[in-house]
């Protein structure tokens, strides 16, 4: 008997159009640097300490431990606050993306480290949840097992449409990421205000999910 790979689908699909949205955003303001994409930015920054390609390995490199802590203070909020674990990191997001927002009035460069953590931050929210331990701002791993799906698929080892949630989050994250550069060319740096709407809008969803499956407290 399988299980859903996804019983937190939609939450994961709105999540990753988020993260699509930002990284486009920063992206087109870094000038092809990634607040969600460590590979990338990896990649980047040792390619500049091969003396091969112009500077910015500094850049590279702070946006990855920028990530990395984004990624450490969601673990440590999970684990404070476990009955609405996923509700606690996405407000931590939330407050990150804030900070980024307000951070813009002074430059755009200062924002991108707090995006970068807002978006280590963001894996953190489903972890928790059943079928929930997927990538939602990095889509490498989600190709890689869309593809081991459509092989089982093709194989008959597997229900043949359990590799589709891969595939939509693959299209969501797209999808986010062409609203993030249309608003982004309309808006400029209130761009981010619109993101932490979204984000704010899903905490207070994830909050309202917990309050109706916790358990109700025993009476004395």
């Amino acid at each position: 008997m399988h299980t859903r790979p996804f019983p937190v689908l939609p939450v994961a699909a709105a999540i990753a159009a988020l993260a699509g949205f930002v990284d486009a955003y920063a992206f087109i303001r870094l000038g092809n640097f990634f607040v969600s994409f460590m590979s990338g930015n990896a990649t980047r920054g040792g390619v500049v300490l091969s003396g091969g390609f112009g500077g910015g390995g500094g850049l590279a490199f702070s946006l990855v431990l920028a990530f990395l802590a984004g990624v450490i203070l969601a673990s440590i909020v999970s684990r404070r606050f476990e009955r609405g674990a996923a509700a606690a990191v996405m407000g931590l997001t939330t407050l990150l993306i804030v900070s980024a927002a307000l951070a813009t009035m002074a430059s755009s460069l200062l924002a991108m480290p707090l995006l970068a953590a807002a978006m280590g931050a963001m894996n953190g929210v489903l972890l928790r949840e059943e079928g929930g331990a997927v990538g939602l701002t990095y889509m490498t791993g989600n190709l890689v097992k869309l593809g081991q799906g459509l092989a089982d698929a093709l194989m008959g080892t597997a229900p043949p449409w359990r590799w589709v949630p891969y595939l939509l989050l693959w299209l969501t994250f797209v999808g986010g990421a062409v609203g993030g550069a249309i608003v982004e060319r309309a808006l400029g740096d209130y761009t981010l205000w619109y993101a932490a709407l979204v984000a704010a809008w899903l905490a207070l969803l994830l909050a309202g999910r917990a309050r109706r499956v916790s358990p109700p407290s025993p009476r004395t």
